[in-house]
């Protein structure tokens, strides 16, 4: 049975199909934008639209941006040796914010996950290995989350890139297992970061 009046119920059901959010969440959000006055709810739906229509990938490291290049890539100042690989774009701020790395990236979007039908041909790993073809790429840091996906991401990517004779390493462990990078303090991930390993693939 439906309480609300359509347009209501649609703009519940939009709300309720991002992640992390619920029915009741949903309902709070739909509730907060219809009692905003008109100039919020318009230039929150204009911010959607024009993020949809300038924001796409960066041809270099995969990284959002509405540039030619993302911020990063642009910056000569950055260590154009190093590449830091992670799997979204919101890790890529998690690192950013210790102010610690000096190098670049390379976002795979997502990470091998057969149980949810990801396979290596869905992310962001040709790009990659061309980088480090083409790229004078001394080290990639393989920097996934430490759970079971994140694993078997880095080893499949290790094994990939061990004929490029390059140092591949990997975060050290002073991040938790099953923890996520974007809720990490910059601390822990500075010391994960300056205690990196190398990957035997």
């Amino acid at each position: 049975m439906k309480f609300f009046a359509p347009s209501v119920e649609t703009l519940i059901d939009e709300f309720a199909k991002l992640p992390g959010i619920g029915r009741k969440s949903a309902q709070r959000l739909a509730f907060y934008v219809l009692n905003q006055p008109k100039e919020r709810a318009e230039a929150l739906a204009r911010a959607i639209t024009e993020a949809k229509q300038t924001v796409h990938l960066c041809p270099r490291c995969q990284n959002l941006t509405d540039e030619e290049l993302c911020p990063i890539c642009a910056d000569t100042a950055r260590d154009a040796h190093t590449v830091c690989v992670v799997a979204d774009p919101k890790d890529v701020l998690a690192f950013e914010k210790t102010r610690e790395y000096h190098g670049l990236y390379h976002v795979l979007h997502g990470t091998i996950s057969p149980l949810n039908h990801i396979g290596p041909d869905d992310l962001r790993i040709r790009e990659l290995l061309h980088r480090v073809a083409e790229e004078d790429i001394e080290e990639v840091i393989l920097a996934t989350n430490p759970d079971t996906e994140g694993e078997a991401t880095a080893m499949y990517l290790a094994r990939l890139l061990r004929p490029f004779h390059i140092r591949v390493s990997r975060l050290a462990y002073g991040i938790p297992v099953g923890g996520q990078l974007e809720y990490i303090d910059e601390v822990t991930l500075m010391r994960a970061l300056d205690g990196r390993q190398s990957v035997e693939g």
